[in-house]
């Protein structure tokens, strides 16, 4: 009669198992979009910084996302890079670790943001196969949206299909809306997102609202039409 294994010994077989899967690691200045077709949970304020991989060849889109000095005011404001897709081939167990070519500390991080340029390392220091493509996949800002009507883009939900099996790294054309979706695009996109910080506030407190929500271009291209306004 074959002897079994005892439960704990098949116990510690399936957590050797599940030992061999390999981890991408990314600074807190990165944040992950998609693996494999599929959108990561993930943001600069729940930051996620490491993927558990299985062996073989997967796509991850990763963006470049750092908080930096407002050139308007004393406040900070975040910049945010186009999402560029690592293709990494996955050999080992391996603990993987990406950061900026330049280093840990991305000294002009606006100009970083215009064209991320990464390396991926190995904890054992050994060589690494993978590839980095830049996109040019951009969140449309919010004047923009506001007087063309256009709804935004989705940039996780386009780097996902980026990564999928038969996914490029191409830039996905957004149809543009009839009269009739520019009207109710541009009513939706007038009222504030979260409800609940605009209720009861005047139209000075909404305007300082959205100006601490919006990236540097959205405030340049605010003030070129407040300017035109006077």
């Amino acid at each position: 009669m074959k002897s079994l294994l005892p439960i704990s010994s098949l116990l510690v077989l399936l957590g050797s198992a599940s030992a061999f899967a390999a981890d991408l690691n990314i600074p807190m200045s990165f944040e992950y979009l998609a693996l494999d077709g599929k959108k990561v949970e993930s943001s600069v304020f729940n930051h996620k910084s490491s993927l558990e991989l299985a062996p073989g060849t997967h796509k991850i889109a990763i963006r470049y996302h750092e908080m930096v000095e407002d050139d308007f005011s004393d406040s900070q404001t975040f910049v945010k890079s186009s999402p560029f897709i690592v293709t990494l081939e996955v050999d080992g167990d391996h603990q993987y670790y990406l950061q900026a070519a330049e280093g840990k500390v991305v000294k002009k991080p606006k100009t970083f943001a215009q064209n991320p340029q990464v390396v991926l390392t190995r904890a054992d220091k050994g060589q690494v196969n993978y590839q980095v493509t830049n996109t040019n996949i951009e969140e449309e800002s919010f004047v923009s949206r506001l007087f063309s009507g256009n709804q935004a883009v989705d940039v996780s939900g386009t780097a996902a299909a980026a990564t999928g099996a038969a996914g490029t790294a191409a830039v996905v054309a957004t149809p543009a809306p009839t009269s009739a979706q520019a009207a109710v695009n541009a009513t939706s996109l007038t009222a504030p997102v979260d409800t609940s910080k605009a209720a009861g506030a005047n139209p000075q407190q909404m305007l300082q609202y959205w100006w601490l929500q919006a990236d540097e271009k959205t405030r340049k291209e605010f003030m070129s039409w407040a300017i035109s306004q006077l």
